[in-house]
């Protein structure tokens, strides 16, 4: 049976299947020494490149937590320098799921998990990211309200959510989705300046104790709760029994 190339390359844990489109628009994929279209079926007799190197078998799912530094770009792009995958030392290639701004840190996952980072990512799951920011001077009840309720920006009025005052200029908030620089538009369009923006939980993962620049494999239950509700059927991890749990909490 044919298969979209750009679900194959999820599949084989290269990107994400958006992540797949991008290469292949941007030409790096080629299938039987021709450049890949979007759109490409293939079948199990075809050679697929990416970067000229060939995708083989699947390899054993990753699944990482990550505490991104400030200053580290969310990419896996070999040509750019400070990625997040310089941050990680595994064989697998992994990439992150979503994205946390250069100016931003906090908790990327990272896995070579296509068919989990769309679930997670995708607009229509309203998956919670957790945040916590401090913004330039002290805050109002009605900026706090108003982050709630909704913020309208040039694409659109946000969706409710969740905040909480954590000090006079500080604040905790859980978004269910995820729009280019966000909270900082949220908060510029109040007439605030986010001065600095932590990531403190996707979804059941949280950030814990991980130092900046630090990352461990999730275990094994946080990875079946993920998986859960993400609503995609489990496959086994790679890390063995004993490398399950470092770092973080």
């Amino acid at each position: 049976m044919d298969t979209r190339l750009n679900k194959f390359l999820a599949q084989a844990g290269i990107v994400s299947r958006r992540g797949a489109d991008e290469l292949i628009s941007s030409g790096r994929v080629t299938v039987n020494g021709n450049t890949a279209e979007l759109g490409t079926k293939i079948s199990d007799r075809d050679e697929v490149l990416v970067d000229g190197r060939a995708v083989g078998e699947r390899e054993p799912l990753v699944y990482l937590a990550l505490h991104k530094p400030v200053g580290f770009i969310t990419s896996v792009d070999p040509s750019r320098q400070d990625t997040v995958r310089d941050l990680v030392d595994v064989s697998e290639r992994v990439f992150p799921v979503g994205r946390l701004d250069v100016a931003s840190s906090g908790l990327l996952l990272m896995t070579n998990d296509g068919a989990l980072s769309e679930r997670i990512t995708h607009p229509r799951y309203d998956h919670e990211k957790e945040y916590e920011v401090k913004v330039n001077r002290p805050m109002t009840d009605e900026f706090l309200d108003v982050m709630a309720t909704g913020v309208s920006l040039s694409d659109g009025k946000t969706k409710t959510a969740r905040v909480e005052m954590l000090g006079p200029d500080q604040f905790s908030i859980v978004l269910t989705e995820g729009r280019n620089r966000q909270i900082r538009r949220m908060c510029e369009a109040l007439g605030w300046e986010v001065v600095k923006l932590k990531r403190v939980r996707v979804m059941n993962i949280r950030l814990g104790r991980l130092k900046p620049g630090d990352w461990r494999p999730l275990t094994r239950e946080e990875i079946k709760k993920l998986r859960e509700l993400s609503g995609v059927r489990s496959r086994q991890r790679t890390f063995p029994e004993e490398r399950v749990g470092w770092g973080g909490d």
